[in-house]
């Protein structure tokens, strides 16, 4: 077995299996089931699983930098709102136009978005105070809206791209 280390990518990636592609005179490739390129998991099977776990450990790693900002209650409930949207969720959110989400990677980003906001508001499970509640109080929209609102966003410059633009071919096919 070997291991594949990305500087972006916080846990190596292993290959479990030992085939491997030649692709030239001098090159040979190993196979693996997934790697790391720019902080995204790809795999083999093409879902965005390992992608959203990827993404909400690192939407995980910059609340626990600044948890001491989002929890100050000196600073207004609306910068910290700012503070939280521009890092924790741009950072869960970044490359998520071209993720094939399904519902249980929705219900894992709305998860992991709520414990924040739960700590950021210093409110517990057992106040039983909904989600829906809490985003109302923030005034802001549920991940998944957001995600949804991205991918939207993505398509629309694709088809206003010109026929000949290769993006735009692809999504032809």
């Amino acid at each position: 077995m070997k291991s594949f280390i990305s500087i972006g990518c916080s846990n190596p990636i292993i290959s479990t299996g030992h085939s491997s592609a030649d692709i030239g005179a001098s090159a040979n490739l190993e196979v693996v089931d997934k790697f790391c390129y720019v902080g995204d998991m790809s795999s083999v099977d093409g879902d965005a699983d390992e992608t959203v776990e990827a993404r909400i450990r690192i939407g995980r790693n910059k609340f626990g930098q600044l948890v001491p900002l989002l929890t100050n209650r000196d600073i207004s409930l609306i910068r910290r709102v700012r503070l939280y949207s521009s890092c924790m969720q741009s950072s869960m959110l970044h490359g998520s136009e071209t993720w094939p989400v399904r519902k249980e990677n929705d219900v894992a980003l709305q998860r992991a978005e709520m414990r924040m906001v739960r700590w950021m508001c210093n409110v517990k499970e057992k106040d039983r105070v909904p989600s829906k509640e809490l985003r109302e109080r923030l005034g802001k929209d549920d991940i998944i809206l957001i995600l949804q609102q991205n991918r939207l966003q993505s398509y629309g410059h694709v088809l206003r791209k010109e026929d000949i633009d290769w993006v735009k071919k692809m999504y032809r096919i």
